[in-house]
């Protein structure tokens, strides 16, 4: 076993809550994400973490409290080695509250570094248990619909939670998403919180039917299933409110080319999935300029949805 004395992983944003498929399902975004270098310790000081980058200001230094802190001390006590002094930066490049995975970018970066600094003691996929930990401390749910596909890369269903079963989805190469953040922030505790308790079965029946549709159109590359496909009566009626001009926004996305369009995460980003990167691209500015008309600045990405989860940057 080789041990590192340094460390430096990144590890993407995420798209979750995809469609019909609350909590279960989420997949990898190139292009954008945190980074962690972590260093071992030799005075063997376990001191808070040192926030970096745009947004590291607006996160805590505390390990207790810091997702990436929260998420290495996770795998530290379960590998049994909490004698193991370790230092941690944080690059924080993914602003908060915006529905790109950002809590679990930091967390996912930082197990996985973590986990080659002290010589692969784990798989990937055992990695995800511990970074669903600095979730709970982010929004108080240990939910993996966002850092599974951040660690493991491409399109995840998480089929249980106890136990952990994760389901990886090859998707249709030309397959593509586009995101767009518009400069407003949305706690996912707050989004969370306006959701219904109580589904009528007859919604319930439905929202099942197009997440299992949507899934078989992933599967088989039927484009026009996953469209018809994505349809949420969960969160989306709800959280519409919380994101000023979503409806135009979609409307926008559908106009130019989208198969279907929905909130990612809890908000109040929006993505849209369609076939081919020029319609990616074109969907991104329409859905940017109708923010604008909302007097939002946003910016849009483009990704598809086979793209890479956490790696390592340098050693």
């Amino acid at each position: 076993m080789t041990i590192n004395k340094q460390v430096t992983a990144i590890a993407p944003a995420s798209v979750a809550n995809v469609g019909a498929g609350f909590d279960i399902v989420g997949f990898a975004l190139e292009g954008t994400g945190d980074r962690v270098t972590l260093t071992l310790d030799e005075n063997g000081n376990n001191d808070d973490v040192i926030n970096s980058g745009p947004f590291g200001s607006l996160i805590p230094a505390s390990r207790l409290q810091n997702t990436a802190g929260v998420a290495v001390d996770a795998f530290l006590t379960a590998t049994g080695r909490r004698e193991v002094a370790i230092r941690i930066n944080l690059e924080k490049n993914l602003p908060l509250g915006s529905g790109l995975g950002s809590s679990a970018s930091s967390s996912a970066a930082a197990v996985y570094a973590a986990n080659v600094l002290l010589g692969n003691l784990l798989n990937v996929d055992q990695l995800v248990q511990f970074a669903m930990e600095g979730e709970r401390i982010a929004c108080g749910t240990a939910h993996a619909d966002n850092v599974a596909p951040s660690l493991l890369g491409g399109f995840v269903l998480i089929r249980s939670y106890d136990p952990l079963d994760l389901i990886r989805i090859k998707c249709p190469e030309d397959l593509f998403c586009a995101v767009v953040h518009p400069h407003i922030e949305l706690k996912t505790s707050d989004a969370r919180r306006i959701l219904k308790r109580d589904i009528p079965i007859g919604d319930v029946i439905k929202q099942t039917a197009n997440s299992a549709a949507f899934i078989a159109g992933l599967i088989s590359g039927d484009y026009d299933l996953i469209g018809r496909s994505m349809t949420d009566l969960v969160a989306e009626p709800k959280r519409t409110q919380l994101i000023p001009g979503f409806i135009q926004a979609k409307k926008a996305a559908m106009d130019s080319g989208a198969l279907g369009c929905g909130i990612s995460g809890s908000g109040p980003s929006v993505f849209a999935l369609c076939r081919g990167g020029e319609t990616a691209w074109r969907i991104s500015e329409a859905v940017k300029n109708s923010f604008s008309t909302e007097g939002l600045e946003s910016e849009g990405y483009v990704s598809t949805l086979n793209a890479p989860g956490a790696g390592i940057v340098e050693l």
